[in-house]
């Protein structure tokens, strides 16, 4: 077994559940990129076994650590089968949740997402290559898709080291795929769409603003495929925009509005949400219920700042949009921006739009999204549902 030693006192991060070691905290070692290797202390003790890549910010992942454990094919169908069977135990659905998560389920670099007949699949750890059948063949045995399709390609691998290609690694691809959501039917292109085709990570959310939406007019910016905005008329609420700078985004969640018989309460709008956001406010729109659901700000703390300007730019244009009453569903995925800087950016939007805001609910990630204590990257949503008094 090789191993890899950490400068003086960088144990303790992992000691406290970070499951990763940064490049700059590890000696130089001449063991190969993707080798599962033991990571040692400044003194030589055992601190855990896992995945280098030298290549990669992140150069070593912990798989284990246990010292009498191998990293071996065993490990990894026992993980898989352990993250189903506690997905089939706290889901709402799981025909419909994330199957595995990566470092909170023990093999960093893992994703898999069940959506309906398909397992959508991401991969973006070289340790893992030497295993990839392994983990489509157990996939299949254990979560019978019609399908498992991989998403093989952008800067993650790239970054690892890991070759890029997409495509159905398993069984057939349905044609098309449809997910089942609150009654509603949406449906969903793994192939081509975002991340693996539906934001499973907004699931319960999305089911949470059916409970407490009402009125007439719905904003539904940066709307993906208009989840959100379908919850919401779902619950009675009049009429329906969607917004997004995707056209291909825009045209699905108008669709998806059709497929669900909200044809007539539905209008689309191709465009930039800042932008927009201010024009409906120079305009004069209101509406009784807006919906923030952006894509990440904030890829690292040295975006942190520009991330929070932008956050409130478009909470304060929200706020100001609502009537007396009204709902914003506003949420963050950068995993840098904390909980509390969340909530300091929304008291200080509010401050700006002067407006009296009430928070009705916080939420995360469903428990198919499970996250680790000491590895924040696994609490990275946040879901905030405010009321304007």
């Amino acid at each position: 077994m090789s191993s890899v030693r950490l400068r003086v006192g960088k144990e303790r991060a992992i000691a406290a559940g970070r499951r990763w070691a940064y490049r700059t905290e590890l000696l130089p070692a001449d063991a190969p990129p993707g080798a599962v290797v033991d990571l040692l202390d400044s003194q030589g003790a055992f601190v855990a076994r896992g995945f280098f890549n030298p290549r990669s910010e992140l150069a070593f992942r912990v798989v284990t650590e246990d010292p009498a454990e191998p990293v071996d094919a065993d490990l990894v169908r026992r993980r898989i089968a352990a993250a189903w069977a506690y997905r089939k135990a706290v889901a709402d659905d799981p025909r419909y949740c994330r199957a595995f998560f990566s470092e909170a389920d023990g093999l960093p670099g893992l994703v898999a997402d069940r959506l309906g007949e398909v397992v959508a699949l991401q991969i973006s750890a070289l340790g893992l290559l030497p295993w990839h059948g392994l983990i489509v063949d157990t996939l299949a045995e254990l979560l019978r898709p019609a399908a498992i399709d991989e998403r093989g390609e952008g800067g993650a691998r790239r970054r690892e080291g890991l070759p890029e290609g997409s495509g159905v690694r398993w069984g057939v691809l349905p044609e098309p795929l449809v997910v089942e959501e609150g009654g509603l039917r949406l449906r969903v292109d793994v192939a081509a769409g975002q991340k693996t085709g539906h934001y499973l990570d907004q699931r319960s959310n999305r089911l949470r603003l059916r409970q407490l939406a009402r009125g007439d007019g719905v904003l539904d910016a940066f709307c993906n495929t208009g989840g959100f905005g379908l919850q919401a008329l779902a619950a009675g609420c009049a009429r329906a925009t969607f917004l997004d700078i995707s056209p291909d985004g825009v045209a699905a969640a108008l669709a998806n509005a059709a497929a669900n018989g909200f044809a007539a309460s539905a209008e689309g709008t191709v465009a930039n949400a800042f932008d927009q956001l201010r024009a409906y406010e120079r305009d004069g729109r209101r509406f009784d219920v807006v919906i923030l659901d952006p894509p990440a700000f904030a890829r690292g703390r040295r975006t942190l700042d520009a991330a929070f300007r932008g956050y409130k730019e478009i909470n304060l244009r929200a706020m100001r949009l609502l009537r007396p009453g009204g709902l914003l569903a506003t949420s963050s995925c950068s995993q840098p921006v904390s909980d509390d800087m969340f909530l300091r950016m929304l008291a200080d939007a509010a401050a700006d739009a002067r407006c009296r805001m009430r928070v009705i609910d916080r939420r995360g990630a469903g428990p198919d999204h499970p996250g680790l204590l000491g590895a924040e990257q696994t609490l990275y949503l946040k879901c905030v549902f405010l009321e304007r008094l």
